[in-house]
Parts: C-alpha cells; sequence; structure tokens
C-alpha cells in the first residue's frame, strides 16, 4: 500500500525540496497551497506545473480575516501574525489529510530560518495548537527535531531527511541541481502582512470600518489612501495602473472623480461621503494633476449616477500630509 502525504506548498525552493526528498522514498504526494486577499497561488501554481506537483488552492480568507483580527500569538514587525497564520494552514490541511485518507503532513520549513516562526519553539507551538502534532514533518530539518509518528511508524526512513538550519540556501541550492531542478522562484516575502504602509491601511480600517468588506481590503492595495477629520476615506490614484484597478472596484453607493480635460488621478470615495469629503477629495484631485499652482480646476464629480463639473483649489501640501494614512 502507497503511503501518501500532503505538502503545505508555496512554491519556493525550500516547498520544492522538501517535495522531492519525500518523493525519493516512493511516498505519494499532493500540494496544497492558500489564498488570501494579502497573499495569492500565483508562485505555488506554477512552481507546480514545473514539477508536475498536484495541487490543490484553498481560498481560507474568512478563517484567515477572524484570526487577523486577534492572533493568539501577536503580530510580528507589522500586522503578520506568522506563528497563527501557520498554525492556521496546518489545521486545514490537517483536516483535508484526514478526508483524503493521507497518512502524514510536511512543510519545507527549516530551523532556525525565521526569527519568528521557525524557531524550535515556534515550530512546537504550531505543530501542537494545529491539532495534527503528531503527523507534521519537517523534511529539511528532521534530523535536528524530535522524531514524529510516519518516522517512529516506518513511514519514512528518517536516515534520508535533512539536518538544514539558518538562513543559508546553499544546501537546498546544490539539491535542486542533483534532482535536476532548473526553475525556483527567488525568496520573496509575498505576503502583504509584513509591507508597513499596507500594514497602517488595515490597522485604519479595521479601527475605522468594523463593518468593512472584502472589497475594502482590496482597496487597501492602490493609490494613496486619506481620512480628513471623521468624515470617510478618500483614495488616489498614483498612476495609469492604479485609476484602472479602482475604476473595477468602483460599486454604485461611491462617489469618484477625475479632472477634466487634464491628466490626474481617479479620486474615490468608498461608499459615498458628505460635502466635506467631497470637498476635500475634489482638492486632492487638483492636487496630484497637471491642474496650475494656485488656480481653479474643474473637477468632473460622479455620485449616485449623476455627474457634474466643479471648479476648485487645490489642497495644500500640508494638508496632504495630515491626512494620509
Amino acid at each position: 500500500m502507497i503511503t501518501k502525504a500532503i505538502s503545505l506548498f508555496s512554491g519556493g525552493l525550500d516547498s520544492i525540496i522538501a517535495v522531492k526528498v519525500i518523493q525519493d522514498q516512493g511516498i505519494s504526494v499532493q500540494g496544497v497551497t492558500f489564498e488570501t486577499p494579502f497573499f495569492n497561488s500565483r508562485k505555488a501554481r506554477e512552481t507546480a506545473r514545473h514539477i508536475q506537483l498536484p495541487l490543490l488552492v484553498i481560498d481560507i480568507t474568512d478563517s484567515h480575516l477572524a484570526m487577523l483580527k486577534a492572533p493568539r500569538y501577536g503580530y510580528g514587525k507589522n500586522m503578520n501574525p506568522c506563528i497563527d497564520c501557520h498554525t492556521l494552514m496546518l489545521r486545514t490541511a490537517g483536516k483535508i489529510m484526514e478526508e483524503t485518507g493521507a497518512d502524514f503532513l510536511f512543510t519545507g520549513e527549516v530551523l532556525g530560518q525565521r526569527p519568528m516562526s521557525q524557531t524550535r519553539q515556534s515550530l512546537h507551538i504550531v505543530a501542537k495548537n494545529s491539532g495534527y502534532p503528531d503527523y507534521i514533518v519537517r523534511p529539511l530539518s528532521a534530523q535536528l527535531l524530535d522524531e514524529t509518528r510516519p518516522e517512529l511508524g516506518g513511514m519514512i526512513n528518517r536516515r534520508q531527511l535533512l539536518a538544514i538550519q539558518g538562513r543559508g540556501r546553499k544546501v537546498q541550492m546544490e539539491m535542486a541541481k542533483f534532482y535536476g531542478v532548473h526553475y525556483y522562484p527567488p525568496p520573496a516575502g509575498g505576503c502583504l502582512l509584513t509591507d508597513p504602509m499596507f500594514s497602517r491601511r488595515l490597522k485604519d480600517l479595521f479601527s475605522c470600518d468594523p463593518g468593512h468588506s472584502p472589497r475594502d481590503i482590496e482597496l487597501l492595495k492602490y493609490g494613496r489612501h486619506f481620512r480628513s477629520g471623521e468624515s470617510g476615506k478618500i483614495i488616489v490614484g498614483r498612476n495609469h495602473k492604479d485609476n484602472e484597478a479602482l475604476q473595477k472596484l468602483i460599486r454604485c453607493d461611491d462617489t469618484f472623480m477625475c479632472m477634466d480635460q487634464l491628466p490626474g488621478p481617479l479620486v474615490l470615495i468608498p461608499g459615498g461621503g458628505k460635502e466635506e469629503i467631497i470637498i476635500n477629495a475634489a482638492r486632492l484631485c487638483v492636487l496630484y494633476s497637471d491642474a496650475p499652482e494656485n488656480e481653479n480646476a474643474i473637477v468632473n464629480i460622479t455620485s449616485a449616477g449623476q455627474s457634474h463639473l466643479t471648479a476648485f483649489l487645490s489642497a495644500s501640501r500640508n494638508d496632504a500630509a495630515e491626512w494620509i494614512i
């Protein structure tokens, strides 16, 4: 009977080598990767195609957001709850293991590679809190960690597992050559929750808009974000790409605006707003446009399906600096 395993597959070099090491023992591997508004499965899907790994992509947005608002083990440098996030992923993968009749789970984690989530203590905490501590193997560092049930039960030969630790990638790169793996992406965070600017915006959203929607989180990825007083949020596109992305996210209850006959940003007020915020948004629209300084410029404002043209002076740089999130 063939042993089956579930790989938590990120698509990076470590997860590739972990898959190869397990497959080398004649074990059938099913890859699993996850998506939320903060990270996607693009790298995992692309890499899985290269190494011919069957991959299941799971959206964990709802459970991830619930965890994110109150992580048991707190955040990293920004809004990244790495220990709680990894716990959630392993718990979800554990359920798939049970549903599919797989024998164990494994990851590409390396002891000591990341200071918050890959210490000996954090690896132990994550495994314990996932609910599947006896079934989680870390093939790249297994010989430095306690034996797991798959090893003790003979499903895996522990001597063929590895003893890698630390931040270096030399061993993994040599093993990639050995396995004939010529494609793997460079190391990169990939999670928006590690980004300082995005984290500030997310904290602001959680604080000011408790009834936020997935669309509100998507909007955090684009433009400059402002709050003038307590009257709501203003989003100003920084470039053509931002303007296009914001345009696609507009809903019927929003107010949005752009310059009339001049290059400039798309400016969005999610959910509309009172006169004060519309005026401030229009002034920001002029500020970040090609309008001449200290002159009135015409802004095309659309609200509730109705458009009108109005002249405004630019907001000051000081106002913009005070309002920006």
